[in-house]
């Protein structure tokens, strides 16, 4: 039986639309010219890149190299190096002072990263609002991270925390005589730490643009709700801005293990000052720097960098191991 067309599905086969008509093939002298254009913005741009390049393999693939050699050498920067193998390394395992700095180090990223974090954020909460005069406090409040790692705010700090000092004045007014914190090798490490956590600004900075983007939907549905200021904090700012927060302990946990200058002025750089009294703020870059250069043990030096950076190493991978248990990106959540 031939079935039959209807008005409808005529129509609709004479509107159909014609098939385009396949491009004309590129002509061989232009396919030339673009390979050419394309070869010369390549050199271009490796061009660009080479100072780079040059920097890099110069000043730190290089040196790290060379650091890697000498980790297994007796090394006094005047003599030959001599092959010792690992022996620097168990000589570190046996030595007090390096397990003294290791413990300063720790003590110092466990509590003055986590404290820092805190007030960074907390003032973040403050001025991610909009209130008069707002780009004057955040500028004074980022003011810190600027001049704070300074040698000079350092010989302030130390000068402020010293015995009859203004921090001692203060603290005797509410009845805690405790004395100047320069010299007390109990209040050594947190004189440190408060220095630290003074110089807040910069993740304050990072914490503000995280807030921002959070979405003010989410907080008006959920003050229609009945959540509380905490509940809404905890249920939506802290999942929101997780991977800032991560970013943030990260970057501070990294640069926390490599604290130095202010560490040497506050805990004296000279003689057997250095470090601080009993050794209570003999971070382990300054051991490492004191065994280098004022010891002339170079290769033992040198294996104690790469001790440090093996721990900074072990540390980011756990990070970045456990963060999918706490850290909530955009694209977990489609």
């Amino acid at each position: 039986m031939t079935p039959t067309k209807t008005p409808a599905a005529d129509g609709l086969a004479h509107k159909a639309p014609a098939p385009r008509e396949a491009k004309a093939p590129r002509s061989a002298p232009a396919a030339a010219l673009a390979r050419r254009r394309g070869r010369r913005e390549t050199l271009a741009g490796y061009l660009f890149l080479t100072p780079w390049c040059i920097g890099i393999l110069l000043l730190t693939l290089g040196p790290m190299l060379v650091s890697l050699y000498l980790a297994f050498t007796d090394y006094n920067l005047f003599d030959s190096p001599k092959w010792v193998g690992l022996k620097n390394f168990r000589e570190m395992f046996q030595d007090d002072r390096w397990w003294t700095s290791v413990d300063v180090t720790v003590k110092y990223v466990l509590i003055g990263t986590p404290l820092k974090l805190l007030f960074a954020l907390g003032v973040a909460l403050l001025l991610v609002k909009p209130r008069k005069g707002q780009g004057f406090y955040r500028s004074a409040f980022y003011a810190p991270s600027l001049i704070g790692a300074s040698v000079s705010i350092g010989v302030v700090w130390r000068s402020i925390f010293q015995d009859d000092a203004i921090v001692d004045k203060s603290m005797s007014l509410f009845g805690w005589d405790v004395g100047g914190w320069i010299g007390d090798p109990d209040w050594m490490l947190p004189t440190l730490i408060s220095l630290t956590v003074w110089q807040f600004g910069a993740p304050m900075v990072i914490f503000l643009a995280g807030l921002k983007q959070v979405p003010r939907e989410l907080y008006e549905a959920a003050e229609m709700d009945g959540a509380g200021r905490w509940r809404r904090f905890r249920s939506i700012t802290l999942p929101m801005i997780s991977p800032v927060l991560f970013f943030n302990l990260l970057l501070e946990i990294i640069h926390s293990f490599q604290i130095f200058t202010s560490a040497v002025v506050i805990g004296g750089t000279g003689g057997s000052g250095a470090g601080g009294p009993a050794d209570s703020l003999l971070v382990y870059t300054w051991y490492l720097y004191e065994q280098g250069f004022r010891n002339l043990r170079m290769g033992y030096a040198s294996a104690m960098a790469w001790m440090l950076m093996l721990g900074i190493g072990l540390v980011t991978v756990v990070l970045f191991k456990t963060q999918r248990g706490w850290v909530h990106y955009e694209e977990d959540a489609r």
